[in-house]
């Protein structure tokens, strides 16, 4: 098919790619994959993101801080990597991802250091005016209420309830639709009834592959006909308005 997309969200630089990253990006763009946001997790991959965004004028960084590693973390550690985002928040499109994961941390102490945490990863999306892509696992709800404020908001792999899906796209969020539509039934379900204008697309390369093995951005363009099934329409019209809502929501 003769369109382009946009993968919303892939991690390039993690040691999955080490052997053959190039092709794997330039194998994306000759799929007719028209741009990457490479998200950053942690103060190492940050600065990679900024490295292949800075390679390839159609990858873009975000800065994250991935709320898996901060019931581990000192505050040292989470401090600079809060500075590292500050001091290149104009190199990036965004700010993520960061959020709350209460599938993996389970214990009230962890969980509040998540919460005090994105906090302040929000207030730094908020002083710059940049886009916050929200990693929420278990924890959407808590995450939609403290950035129900924002003005450009991207719930990344969302995986949570229909009920509260549509609660974010009320208060004018993106969600992204990873290419686990491919195969999971409530990530159809999650499709369906998601408004098109709200949609985005992403791989979260390497993980969730529609395919055997490793996931990559070229992908992402297996989601598009499933996507446009449940939607009763045609893939062209998915990856225009996907590619437009990106666009958007991380000011390209």
């Amino acid at each position: 098919m003769n369109y382009e997309v946009i993968d919303s969200h892939c991690h390039l630089d993690f040691p999955k790619f080490n052997k053959d990253r190039h092709e794997t990006i330039m194998r994306a763009k000759e799929s007719g994959i028209a741009l990457m946001i490479n998200s950053g997790i942690d103060y190492k991959t940050n600065i990679n993101s900024l490295e292949l965004a800075k390679k390839y004028d159609f990858i873009h960084a975000t800065l994250g801080l991935s709320p898996q590693m901060v019931p581990e973390a000192n505050e040292e550690k989470i401090n600079q990597i809060l500075a590292q985002m500050e001091r290149n928040v104009d190199k990036a499109v965004g700010i993520g991802e960061a959020g709350l994961d209460f599938y993996y941390c389970k214990d009230e102490t962890g969980k509040q250091k998540q919460k005090e945490v994105f906090e302040k990863v929000i207030d730094i999306a908020d002083r710059y005016n940049k886009t916050l892509v929200i990693h929420g696992r278990d924890g959407e709800e808590l995450a939609l209420e403290m950035t129900r404020d924002l003005d450009r908001v991207i719930f990344h792999c969302y995986g949570g309830s229909v009920e509260t899906m549509r609660e974010i796209v009320d208060a004018g969020h993106y969600i992204s639709v990873p290419t686990l539509v491919c195969f999971s039934d409530h990530h159809k379900e999650i499709a369906k009834n998601l408004p098109l204008e709200n949609m985005l697309i992403e791989t979260d390369s390497p993980y969730l592959s529609p395919r055997k093995g490793r996931n990559e951005p070229a992908f992402v363009r297996d989601s598009v006909p499933v996507i446009a099934q449940l939607k009763e329409t045609d893939e062209a019209e998915i990856a225009r308005a996907t590619m437009q809502n990106t666009r958007s929501a991380f000011e390209l």
